[in-house]
């Protein structure tokens, strides 16, 4: 047996704030979507460069106010192309953490805490 990558499920409540949010904000890209019926709940998987999310309007998957770290490369260019969408309800600020990263934490409109990071390259991994 070989474990291969993770794909978080994030319960989410509106489809309009969920793509708002991700899509819009973030930068993120619907991959698919599917529901059973029309008046069902929605799942969806998204994606930017290599990380990959679900969200999912069905009870049971996940919990609200989950978090997650993402590991993150330009971080700081990142955060400059979020601060310049001048979304409503999120400026999103950098903050180096005493174990060595650089993190971004950003929350959804469901409480989902996303933590963009990256290592700091001029402090030592201990």
């Amino acid at each position: 047996m070989m474990l291969k990558s993770l794909i978080p499920i994030l319960r989410i409540f509106d489809e309009a704030k969920a793509k708002a949010f991700y899509v819009d904000f973030l930068g993120f890209a619907v991959d698919w979507e599917h529901r059973f019926e029309a008046d069902l709940p929605l799942y969806l998987q998204i994606s930017k460069d290599s990380c990959l999310l679900h969200l999912s309007e069905h009870h049971g998957d996940g919990c609200p106010g989950a978090a997650l770290r993402i590991e993150t490369e330009h971080l700081a260019a990142y955060q400059q192309q979020l601060i310049g969408k001048q979304y409503r309800y999120a400026r999103p600020a950098i903050q180096d953490t005493p174990w060595g990263s650089k993190d971004m934490t950003i929350c959804d409109p469901f409480g989902n805490r996303l933590i963009f990071t990256e290592q700091d390259q001029s402090q030592p991994i201990t």
